[in-house]
């Protein structure tokens, strides 16, 4: 089927729009600040998004000239440090007027290729089934989130907040419930040629077969990880890996990053104002935390192929769905993300969105660990169009996550979809559910 240009200029002008407004909620001396000390300044995303859009469709792709050969190097690529790194100063970066003058005009010319130039040819590698364009459509969809998860890190005066903004409610804690899933396969990645678009780490597909395993109905919640820190978890070794015990040790790493205690009260750290802890609402740790916490329950994190058999197979037999509800277009019914809610929500307060075997949350409200280190399926190649986008992360030092978070755009929830994070990286909105293998005890707390 030939590539809807109008659909594809819709999403970029989305895109673009979404982006515009995320920025405009920074005060004016937020431009240069670094935020979290693993990523660049601000001002470096203002300029990616659209340079990585230029570079890789109109200059790479087309073969079309410059803008700015300097700007073009200096907002290429983004980092993915293993420790902080020094922002350089800010004379070093361009003036503000520059970045805005640079945006507009490779603004211009992504837009006038994507009405006008031939995007769709499959003699080139990066036009072929035009892949160029979605890369770069769906590269500025992760992005936002990455900017959303950076702001939540600057102080509050420093962002405008919403008129309208009212932080969500607290609801019950749900008790902990296990869901049995027997022996299957469960299906992981995709064929290029069954999807208009997909990663090349999602490529190609293939099996698992899965031994029977139980895994949590719910996401944890911040009251059930408040059991763990309260347990003196922070404060024993027998629950981290040494690498992970080394690390909260040398950073002084006693509660999740997005919790603070005051006066012997827990707050949440939200994104317009600190309010007490929401104890319904998903924890949201690094992959170390998730790990040491599901160590503590006697259980462990469940692998990417547990979570897929859990999120999109069946009772009775494989299915074949997009979603793990089925196939019906994902909506605020079945879970929250695309930007629906700048907080989390009450852990499973979404039964619509369930699974076929009755697993809640699976998509929304929180990315969700697996044990799984990122690696590649077998048959996979390196996409033309943004090469080093999963090579360089195949490391064993980064872990899956799977499902989709508040501020996950709505394109990119599909079963194949995967992100990655190092362990230690605590800043994601990524949470947990903990598995276990066949014989589990039959009571609903294994402490």
């Amino acid at each position: 089927m030939p590539l809807d240009r109008e659909a594809v200029m819709s999403w970029y002008r989305r895109n673009r729009a979404r982006s515009q407004a995320l920025f405009d909620l920074l005060t004016d001396d937020a431009y240069y600040s670094q935020p979290i000390a693993l990523r660049h300044p601000i001002v470096f995303y203002a300029g990616h998004l659209p340079a990585f859009s230029f570079n890789t469709l109109v200059k790479r792709g087309l073969g079309c000239p410059s803008i700015d050969a300097r700007l073009e190097t200096l907002f290429a690529r983004g980092i993915d440090p293993a420790q902080p790194v020094a922002a350089p100063a800010v004379e070093r970066w361009p003036t503000r007027t520059e970045v805005a003058q640079f945006v507009d005009e490779a603004d211009q010319r992504v837009l006038d290729a994507l009405a006008h130039a031939d995007i769709e040819r499959p003699d080139r590698p990066l036009l072929d089934r035009a892949e160029a364009v979605f890369t770069i459509l769906e590269h500025e969809a992760m992005h936002q989130e990455t900017l959303l998860y950076m702001w939540h890190r600057l102080p509050f005066d420093q962002k405008k907040r919403p008129a309208a903004y009212t932080p969500a409610g607290d609801g019950r804690v749900l008790d902990r419930e296990w869901v049995d899933i027997p022996a299957g396969r469960a299906t992981l990645g995709v064929n290029r040629d069954a999807i208009p678009f997909g990663w090349d780490n999602e490529l190609p597909s293939c099996t698992a077969d899965v031994p029977a395993f139980a895994i949590e109905r719910h996401n944890v919640s911040n009251a059930q990880f408040l059991e763990f820190v309260e347990a003196g978890g922070y404060q024993t070794r027998d629950w981290w890996r040494p690498e992970d015990w080394q690390w909260i040790r040398a950073d002084r790493i006693e509660q999740p990053a997005f919790w603070e205690r005051e006066d012997g009260r827990w707050y949440w750290r939200g994104m317009f104002e600190r309010i007490a802890l929401r104890m319904s609402w998903p924890v949201y740790v690094s992959h170390a935390e998730a790990a040491a916490y599901a160590r503590w329950r006697g259980a462990r994190l469940p692998s990417e192929a547990e979570y897929q058999r859990a999120a999109i197979g069946s009772p009775v037999g494989e299915r074949r769905c997009r979603y793990p509800w089925g196939n019906a277009e994902p909506n605020d019914a079945h879970g929250v993300f695309d930007f629906s809610s700048w907080d989390p929500q009450p852990v499973g307060t979404h039964p619509l969105g369930a699974s076929a075997w009755g697993v809640d949350d699976l998509v929304g409200n929180g990315w969700e660990w697996t044990s799984t280190p990122f690696a590649p399926f077998p048959g996979f190649h390196a996409m033309a169009s943004y090469p080093e986008y999963s090579a360089d992360f195949f490391d064993e030092g980064h872990y899956v996550m799977k499902g989709a978070s508040p501020a996950t755009a709505r394109e990119l929830i599909r079963p194949t979809f995967r992100n990655w994070f190092r362990p230690h990286y605590p800043y994601v909105y990524a949470t947990l559910r903990c598995a276990l293998g066949a014989g589990r005890p039959g009571t609903r707390s294994i402490r």
